[in-house]
């Protein structure tokens, strides 16, 4: 009957028997858990060499004998020869310390040990071994299919946090609304999380999935109305954080687009927070896509402008959409859509440039309003346009863009590369 255990080997001397690929693997493990590897062979492959070169392993260029043994904690042989493995095994036993036999072509493994496949979530490691002798093949697929759970986030992994345990603050952009749209990253970010800041955007729902006793503070904004300042919400990730806990900032698209995450980032950095980000699908793309809108397109655009529409026109934005070089994307732009429109007609561009205005994108009641530059303000106002909303201006936007013509030949529906320069 086999027992999983854990085993600590930081600072403590593993002999490693072999110089191939296997070998090479086992060293290189066992130095990145901290242990003191030896390794023994009268050849070593080139990642055993560089392991060696880079002062994370010793090598003594022989064959193996007894007394290699003598004052280490484990045991890995792996030279693929049956009467060399076999003696390996035996002096191990003999001294009562644990030893893992790698075994070779058509000859099953013989040590007393058995090293698992494992797969690691933040700092849970899970191992997978079986108990009816080696089966690496089988361990492998379970391994992969514990793996892919914890990276869902479908397992709660916070630990329990001592007094003196430092905290830290994850940003973690949660996309657009649609919760499939979390990265895996997010979703292991708020698995491990012992309290989060949301905002009002993004996949809330993912609220709902949290234990009953993670701490969810809302400071959600919505256009006008600021009920938590952006320095209180710097306070609270830093306060928390500096109380021992994990604080994952849920923000809806990414952080660092229009989402104000620098400065949360500079925050905890001037508090002495440890602080990491997590990317999130961006609004700006997303909405755009979900609508069917191409934000490039060969022989349409090739460019991208991104702006905040409470920041007015750029000259950038505005020579992109004259001379129809770029496509404009305008997030936090609802309100501010009349002045735009208005400013853009007077600074020269074409009045019948299409333009999309996407809600709720991704979300069940996502809708799509379109029209020429000169008239989406009014068509929005008169079907009670709301934020949040995504702003896309240029010629993708054109309906039809993406339709293929009844009865059109294939090659005719590939772009004029003469269009393009090429």
């Amino acid at each position: 009957m086999t027992t999983l255990l854990g085993v600590e080997l930081t600072d403590r001397p593993v002999l490693v028997v072999g110089g191939g690929p296997v070998a090479a693997r086992r060293a290189e493990a066992l130095a990145d858990q901290g242990a003191r590897v030896h390794v023994v062979a009268p050849h070593v492959c080139e990642p055993l060499a560089d392991l060696v070169v880079a002062g994370r392993a010793r090598w003594s260029d022989r064959e193996v004998i007894e007394t290699d043994l003598d004052d280490v904690w484990l045991v890995h042989t792996a030279t693929g020869e049956r009467t060399t493995d076999a003696a390996v095994v035996g002096w191990a036993t003999a001294r009562r310390v644990f030893c893992v036999d790698a075994g070779g072509p058509r000859r099953p493994a013989a040590g007393t040990a058995r090293t698992p496949a494992t797969a690691r979530a933040g700092d849970v490691l899970v191992g997978v071994v079986s108990t009816t002798g080696a089966d690496p093949r089988r361990t492998v697929q379970v391994r992969d299919r514990l793996a892919a759970h914890l990276r869902a986030g479908d397992v709660d992994l916070r630990r329990r946090r001592a007094a003196a345990d430092r905290g830290r603050v994850v940003l973690v952009g949660g996309g657009p609304g649609d919760v499939g749209l979390l990265t895996v990253a997010g979703r292991r970010a708020l698995a491990e999380a012992d309290v989060v800041v949301a905002d009002r955007l993004g996949p809330t729902d993912v609220l709902d999935e949290l234990p009953a006793d993670v701490e969810v503070i809302d400071v959600g904004k919505s256009p006008g109305h600021h009920p938590v300042p952006q320095d209180e919400i710097n306070r609270i990730l830093v306060e928390h954080a500096q109380r021992g806990r994990l604080v994952v900032r849920l923000k809806g698209g990414d952080p660092f687009v229009y989402g104000r995450g620098g400065e949360e980032v500079v925050a905890c950095r001037a508090a002495g927070v440890p602080v990491t980000v997590v990317p999130g699908v961006s609004n700006a793309f997303a909405a755009a896509a979900a609508a069917g809108i191409p934000l490039t397109h060969r022989g349409v655009v090739g460019a991208v402008h991104v702006m905040n529409g409470t920041d007015g026109w750029s000259a950038a934005a505005l020579t992109g959409l004259r001379d129809r070089s770029c496509t404009v994307v305008v997030l936090m732009g609802v309100a501010a859509l009349p002045g735009l429109v208005r400013d853009a007609l007077s600074g020269g561009v074409d009045p019948e440039v299409p333009v999309a205005v996407v809600e709720q994108a991704t979300l069940p009641d996502q809708r799509v309003t379109r029209g020429a530059l000169h008239e989406v303000a009014a068509l929005c106002g008169a079907r009670g346009v709301r934020s949040p909303a995504v702003v896309v201006i240029g010629e993708v936007a054109r309906p039809g863009l993406l339709d293929v013509p009844q009865g059109e030949p294939v090659d005719a529906l590939s772009p004029d590369p003469a269009r393009m320069g090429a």
